[in-house]
């Protein structure tokens, strides 16, 4: 039971981070892997603005939130400017992300950068249920990830800038031709998408140390819970990281940590071979 909780709450985290990812994927047709290196970038800003000037991580948010909304817009002016295909964006973004990580190592070296629990105290703070322990980050990027989902889902199904992101994804030159302002949508789309990197970079942060390369490893985490939810499914992708993470967890405890991939890309296989779009997909992004 403490494997499957604990799973769940891992799962939570993966969902926030594959939710912007899944998004502007299934709405923009933009495969952003740029989108690691802003979670990147979040987690190393945490860590600094929290060990350089002592304050609580949490309140780093002030300045990682509007500095990746930022960014996140700027990638997605990059992308609409270039107007690339789904392949090509792939790899330009794949090429972006390169660039990051490799600043990231020029400015905070490859050493293991993590939080010392005067500046983190919620490294070691637990949540206790009965015999069951809950760690205090992994509650936090449970709930967060709750919160952007349950807002993503009531923006896309009752505002008019979520019914016309759902036109701009089905077909975007019929919204066009319908008063949809495609640009300025995906500006904010990807200012939003830029923000939910900066929660998922300081939840990351408040329990993990961090390297340069701590982002090629959440690709086939992060890929998998995207896919099992189906492209642009924002709910799906909050069911999918909580399975992921729920089967993780338990492979780990009743098998071993080395083999929870191997299981868990097993099932991934096999799923999308019953349900090619996704275990979660509905056939519209919501």
């Amino acid at each position: 039971m403490q494997a499957v909780l604990s799973g769940a709450l891992i799962g939570g985290l993966y969902a926030l981070m594959a939710v912007g990812l899944s998004v502007t994927w299934g709405v923009l047709r933009v495969i952003n892997l740029a989108h690691f290196g802003l979670i990147l970038i979040g987690a190393y800003l945490t860590f600094q603005i929290a060990t350089s000037w002592g304050i609580d991580p949490l309140l780093s948010l002030l300045v990682t939130g509007p500095a990746m909304f930022v960014a996140g817009a700027g990638l997605q002016w990059i992308f609409d400017r270039l107007a690339l295909s789904e392949f090509n964006s792939l790899l330009v973004s794949f090429g972006l992300l390169i660039i990051i990580i490799q600043l990231s190592g020029n400015i905070w070296s490859a050493d293991f950068r993590r939080m010392t629990a005067q500046v983190n105290p919620y490294a070691t703070q637990s949540v206790t249920i009965g015999r069951l322990v809950f760690g205090v980050p992994t509650l936090f990027a449970f709930v967060l990830a709750g919160i952007v989902v349950l807002g993503a889902h009531l923006v896309l199904r009752h505002t008019f800038a979520g019914r016309a992101m759902r036109a701009i994804a089905q077909d975007s030159a019929v919204a066009g031709a319908f008063g949809v302002n495609h640009r300025r949508l995906s500006l904010a789309l990807g200012g939003v998408v830029g923000l939910t990197a900066a929660l998922a970079g300081t939840v990351f942060a408040l329990s993990n140390a961090i390297t340069p390369d701590t982002a090629y490893e959440w690709f086939g985490t992060v890929f998998a819970v995207v896919i099992l939810g189906g492209v642009g499914e924002v709910v799906g992708t909050f069911a999918a990281g909580i399975l992921v993470g729920v089967l993780s967890g338990v492979v780990a405890v009743v098998w071993s940590p080395a083999t929870a991939p191997f299981v868990l890309f097993t099932a991934i296989i096999l799923a999308l071979l019953l349900r090619p779009r996704g275990l979660f997909a509905t056939g519209a992004v919501r």
